[in-house]
């Protein structure tokens, strides 16, 4: 079982270490069977808390205890790249 992840801006540097590639964003395929949130993930890659702005679970905007599972796709961004978001919900 594998989970897809994409590191952006500074945080590609952090999968270099795990011999990928360092083009616009860094994607990661990664056995999950150690993984069972996105703070796991963190924890992998050696990414503090402190040095991420936006998690994204599949698209959709996620906290730190997000539950991952196979064929989930993560998007993390760094501080400097703070995005600015907001949700719009259905108001019907």
């Amino acid at each position: 079982m594998t989970i897809k992840i994409k590191l952006y801006g500074d945080l590609r540097e952090k999968a270099s270490r795990f011999n990928i590639g360092n083009d616009v964003t860094s994607t990661l395929n990664i056995e999950i069977d150690k993984i069972k949130t996105v703070l796991d993930i963190l924890n992998k890659f050696s990414i503090k808390e402190k040095e991420i702005s936006h998690v994204f679970v599949n698209n959709k905007y996620s906290g730190l205890e997000k539950e991952v599972k196979n064929g989930d796709r993560i998007g993390i961004f760094p501080k400097r790249m703070g995005l600015l978001f907001v949700e719009i919900r259905d108001p019907f």
